[in-house]
């Protein structure tokens, strides 16, 4: 398993549009991916989940992964977050 601690730092966080790119990046890896914020933690690959955590602008998450190409899909993920998601 792998995982790294990241803070969101665009202006909506994981809401709507944003929330979308990161399934859709989350979906193009093999390994199961989860997304923890104050100790709840969902599937990275559902929309609803990643919703239901309130992810706003300036907080802390977790994001792991555990298969083939965990180290890659996390830092995927962290490198999507770190562009503001193209905004």
């Amino acid at each position: 398993m792998y995982s790294k601690e990241i803070t969101v730092t665009n202006q909506v966080g994981l809401y709507a549009r944003p929330a979308t790119f990161f399934i859709q990046k989350a979906n193009e890896f093999r390994s199961t991916m989860m997304v923890e914020k104050a100790e709840r933690k969902v599937n990275a690959k559902s929309l609803l989940g990643v919703l239901s955590l309130g992810i706003t602008k300036g907080s802390n998450i977790v994001i792991s992964a555990e298969g083939p190409d965990e180290e890659e899909a996390v830092n995927a993920l962290c490198s999507l977050i770190e562009s503001n998601f193209g905004e």
